[in-house]
């Protein structure tokens, strides 16, 4: 079992910032990738942006640029950092684990004003 507690998530103006964190406890050897996604309301869950354990990553095109995903294996921590924030980008964003099987986080809202 793997548990993963996000943080980080508020209320931001457009172009501002934010910084996204993950925790994963339990079976945390299992894990091979980890990632963001994002559900927006009436809309489907995305893919934001993945980083597997060797450090790879890749991000969704409307992210490209203004996001970037790290992982602190030491503290079992990924973050995404989130610049220049849009009203688009307001959503709530899920931490996801792949190890045997699929771990989600609780969700942090995140919410951009224009």
């Amino acid at each position: 079992q793997v548990q993963l507690v996000e943080s980080g998530g508020g209320l931001v103006q457009a172009g501002g910032s934010l910084r996204l964190s993950c925790a994963a406890s339990g079976s945390i050897f299992s894990i091979n990738a980890m990632g963001w996604y994002r559900q927006a309301p009436g809309k489907q869950r995305e893919l934001v942006a993945g980083i597997t354990s060797g450090g790879v990553t890749n991000y969704a095109d409307s992210v490209k640029g203004r996001f970037t995903i790290s992982r602190d294996n030491a503290k079992n921590t990924v973050y995404l950092q989130m610049n220049s924030l849009k009203p688009e980008d307001t959503a709530v964003y899920y931490c996801n684990a792949h190890a045997r099987y699929i771990y989600w986080g609780q969700g942090t809202q995140v919410t951009v004003s224009s």
